[in-house]
């Protein structure tokens, strides 16, 4: 177990460039190797849950060289996937594992998926059930809707999906699935997810649309399609990542720091509007579109935060940056309410849980609910041991709400920061002072 300390800041101040976006990354390896030529991936996230995907599709047969700038990933066309000859292990990537489910499922030959423990307790079924119904045949080898998984592939047919949840994996699956069954298939969810995978496969020639509904609904439709064909990608930087320094930027006192090249999807940039709600000081800087993904930079500065309501069609845009919010939440006047967000339950960790009793034990007030949470910011939170449960986003969040704490506090399995933020720690020391 790796233990690293975490002594409060004076101020935070300097620029930062944050690694590249988890989700695009894992579906332009994932898109470049059922594609046609080679795509040339820059600014990839070389954490480990990408390297998972790049492991499997390496034993599916695709030639995928990670280079210090670039990952170059030789297509070998929709149908060029050939049997692995072992188990594909995803590590503990729910999304590789969601994912490469949709396209192994329109695959001539039989294989299986599996994680590390905490993987494998992950629910399965929300994918496994659209998937068989286009014909596919996925079991859970346990009997438990979760990993390991056996896809033994069948004729797919497309079909219309009422997904429970609003969910940018489950739609992906379904939606990649798609791409090798008869006739249109799509997806319609209560709220409108992450749309990396819609814009991506557009961009590399496959026939998408997507609408949004008067209800809020959403519908994602794909056709089947001969080819894809490569293309050059350049990974904007994971929001997901730059919220924990915004956040150290809008906390620790006289601070500014400029987060650069941050990805600002509607469907992910959540975060920042509750921050603004809550008064946050920020400015965007630069911005542009390449490939249909939105990118600035993004300045922060030293603010006086007060409690907010998160609930909604909100959450699907920033389920993964609700630990930090609910740091945001525990020094900022007032009380804040997260609701609708049941989905944290079945994340690397449940969520509502290790947020809570980390914030709790740090003092602040925070009563879980079951869809959330409620807390009562503004009170002195004192240094601690954290227990991060091997969660990065509990680690990374943590170390973050140990900067404005009183005394030191101990971030405990702190290596699992490198799942999506390999320098995390190090980035942290240059920009605040101790």
């Amino acid at each position: 177990m790796s233990v690293r300390i975490i002594q409060p800041s004076h101020n935070c101040k300097g620029e930062i460039l944050v690694p590249g976006d988890k989700s695009i990354s894992h579906r332009a390896v994932m898109l470049g190797s059922v594609a046609k030529g080679t795509t040339r991936i820059s600014h990839f996230l070389s954490g480990a849950d990408c390297l998972s995907t790049i492991s499997c599709f390496r034993k599916l047969g695709v030639a995928i060289e990670a280079k210090k700038d670039q990952v170059l990933v030789y297509g070998k066309g929709l149908h060029g996937l050939r049997a692995p000859k072992e188990i594909l292990d995803t590590g503990n990537s729910g999304t590789t594992t969601r994912l490469i489910s949709g396209i192994l499922a329109g695959q001539s030959f039989p294989c299986v998926l599996s994680g590390d423990d905490s993987l494998n307790s992950r629910p399965m079924g929300r994918i496994m059930t659209p998937l068989n119904q286009m014909g596919a045949h996925i079991t859970s080898i346990g009997g438990n809707g979760c990993a390991p998984l056996r896809i033994e592939p069948g004729p797919l047919q497309g079909i219309h999906y009422q997904s429970p949840v609003a969910s940018a994996q489950v739609k992906s699956a379904v939606l990649l699935a798609g791409l090798y069954a008869s006739g249109e298939t799509s997806v319609t969810e209560p709220s409108l997810s992450r749309n990396h995978t819609e814009l991506m496969l557009k961009s590399f020639g496959a026939s998408v649309s997507s609408c949004v509904h008067p209800d809020g609904s959403a519908t994602a439709c794909v056709l089947p399609c001969e080819e894809l064909y490569a293309r050059d990608i350049r990974v904007p930087g994971d929001i997901s990542s730059a919220a924990y320094f915004i956040a150290a930027g809008l906390l620790v006192p006289d601070s500014e720091i400029l987060v650069k090249h941050v990805g600002l999807n509607p469907t992910r940039a959540g975060f920042l509007k509750v921050c603004q709600d809550m008064g946050a000081d920020l400015t965007l800087l630069n911005q542009t579109t390449q490939g249909g993904e939105m990118t600035a930079d993004i300045l922060v500065c030293g603010s006086s935060l007060h409690g907010t309501v998160i609930e909604g069609s909100l959450i699907p845009t920033l389920i993964d940056e609700i630990p930090i919010l609910a740091v945001l939440a525990a020094f900022a006047d007032g009380k804040t309410i997260i609701r609708d967000a049941a989905e944290l339950k079945v994340k690397e960790t449940n969520r509502i849980d290790t947020v809570t009793e980390n914030l709790a034990a740090m003092g602040a007030d925070i009563t879980p609910t079951d869809d959330g949470m409620i807390i009562r910011g503004g009170r002195p939170l004192h240094g601690t041991d954290i227990h991060s449960y091997l969660d990065h986003r509990i680690a990374m969040a943590f170390a973050i709400a140990a900067l404005t704490a009183d005394g030191s506090s101990s971030i405990l399995d702190s290596q699992c920061v490198d799942v999506s933020y390999p320098g995390f720690f190090s980035e942290l020391e240059r920009l605040c002072e101790r």
